[in-house]
Formats: C-alpha cells, sequence, structure tokens
C-alpha cells in the first residue's frame, strides 16, 4: 500500500476486507446534573444560541438533550485522569450504545466511549477539546453525522464539520491515528435518505484520501441492503444496531485499530 494514498479499509465479518457506516440518535432521557463543577474550558451547558460558535449546520437544543449533554459530560470530567491515553470513541447513539465495556468486543483495550444520543456534528465540534483531546488519547474512532441528515443539514456542510474536527485532532497531535467510520444506512422513513447518505460518505472519503494519519472503514457498505438501507435484522428501528449489528461493527474495526497498534491481536488458538 502506497504511503502517499489514502487508506481505505474494506471488510467483511469473514474478511479483511472492510465495509460500512452511519449514526445517530436514541432519546434517552438524563437525570439534571446539578451543582457539577464546570469544565476548564466553561460550563457544561449547551450555549442558548450558535452565535460565535465554530462549524456549520444544527446543534440539538431539545430538553432531553441538553440534559444527557451536561449528565454526560459532567460524569467523564471525574473520570478524566483514568481514561487518559484510552482508545476514544466519539459520535452519537451508535456510539453510546457501546456502553462502557464494549460489549467486551475489544479485550483489555484501554477504551473510552464519548458518545452523546442525539449529536451532531456541529455539537461534537463544540465539545471535542474537553472530551476527547484532553485525554491524549493513543487514537480516536469516529462515527457522526446522521442527525445533521434528520436535522435538514446538506452532506456537504457535515463533511465541513467533520473535515474540522480531524484537522482539529491533527493540530492537538500529529501523530494521533483517526479511524473513520462511514455514515451507517437508515431509511428515508427517517429522514435519512440512501442518496444523502451516499453523498456524505462520498465527501468524506475525498476530505482524507491523501491523509495518513485516517483509516476510512466503510461501514455502510457492511449494513446497507441492495437498496442502500439499514436491514431490519441488524438495525430494528432502522437506525440504531442491535447485538448483530454491534458485533459485525468490532469484527470489521478490529483487523483496522490491530494494524494501527490500538488494540492487541486475539491470541491464536493453538488449533
Amino acid at each position: 500500500m502506497s504511503t502517499s494514498s489514502r487508506r481505505i479499509v474494506f471488510a467483511s465479518v469473514v474478511s479483511l476486507t472492510l465495509v460500512s457506516s452511519y449514526c445517530m440518535a436514541f432519546p434517552t432521557l438524563a437525570q439534571d446534573s446539578t451543582n457539577v463543577p464546570a469544565s476548564p474550558s466553561g460550563s457544561l451547558d449547551l450555549p442558548p444560541t450558535d452565535e460565535g460558535l465554530e462549524g456549520a449546520g444544527p446543534i440539538r437544543r431539545y430538553d432531553w438533550f441538553r440534559n444527557l449533554w451536561k449528565q454526560r459530560r459532567s460524569q467523564w470530567i471525574k473520570q478524566k485522569e483514568r481514561d487518559q491515553g484510552s482508545l476514544v470513541f466519539f459520535g452519537d447513539s451508535i456510539t453510546q450504545g457501546w456502553g462502557e465495556n464494549f460489549k467486551g468486543e475489544f479485550g483489555t483495550a484501554k477504551l473510552a466511549n464519548r458518545g452523546i444520543s442525539g449529536d451532531t456534528t456541529r455539537g461534537m465540534l463544540l465539545r471535542l477539546n474537553e472530551d476527547v483531546l484532553s485525554l491524549n488519547p493513543s487514537g480516536i474512532v469516529l462515527l457522526m453525522g446522521t442527525n445533521d441528515l434528520e436535522e435538514k443539514a446538506e452532506p456537504e456542510t457535515i463533511a465541513d464539520n467533520v473535515a474540522l474536527i480531524i484537522q482539529k485532532i491533527h493540530q492537538h497531535n500529529p501523530n494521533t491515528p483517526v479511524v473513520l467510520c462511514l455514515v451507517f444506512p437508515a431509511s428515508e422513513s427517517k429522514a435519512r435518505p440512501a442518496s444523502k447518505i451516499r453523498e456524505i460518505n462520498r465527501l468524506l472519503v475525498s476530505r482524507v484520501k491523501d491523509d495518513e494519519k485516517v483509516s476510512v472503514v466503510d461501514t455502510w457498505s457492511l449494513f446497507a441492503n441492495d437498496k442502500g438501507d439499514a436491514k431490519p435484522e441488524e438495525f430494528p428501528d432502522l437506525l440504531h444496531p442491535n447485538d448483530i449489528g454491534y458485533r459485525k461493527w468490532a469484527q470489521t474495526l478490529r483487523p483496522v485499530l490491530e494494524a494501527r497498534k490500538l488494540i492487541a491481536p486475539i491470541a491464536a488458538s493453538k488449533e
């Protein structure tokens, strides 16, 4: 593989050829966190308006989302020292859905889950420094963009925000490996048509094609049916993967993470 070319890794569950992607938000209502110390960069509350904020496109401000944003970020502040040097998964509800132990899929690797259900790419840009870069991560797995579609953002806006997030990661530490998962398939019935997701993914690939620190994992192809939509047997609500979906995603990610030395290889059996 040429060192001057972009890495695009395609895989099936049974081979090392990598494929597919997407992200989103399930309505997890969180307790309102009160009397929580603010982060060093300011309040944990969502800014009341978009004025002066980086990036473009939507930031969600529903009550349930404000509460969840504050609750999860308040907990992460308490874990900051513990999570130093982790492999960070950064995203929305699909990332949050891994849970804290990532369903046991990555062995004893030191991992940190920084997913917030319902978040958009601009919201993630807003919390990148405090939630991710402050951990000095060993690597970062990105999956984002589906919620922007529901809020009527255009693919170009979404791709620009992701590119800005990657740029800021490089500025913090140019040696940090980034694994960019393409947006997962969903459904037009969920305001996430396949045509828009394909365009986001095309733009994402074009943005990073010459970036040797970014490995693109085509998680869209891994899950899409012949119409480009999610399969009910893997995404019962056509938005979020079930255990089958998470297992496929993990098996697709593992060779990439091993190649980047972000997780240890599974020990080969004697057989």
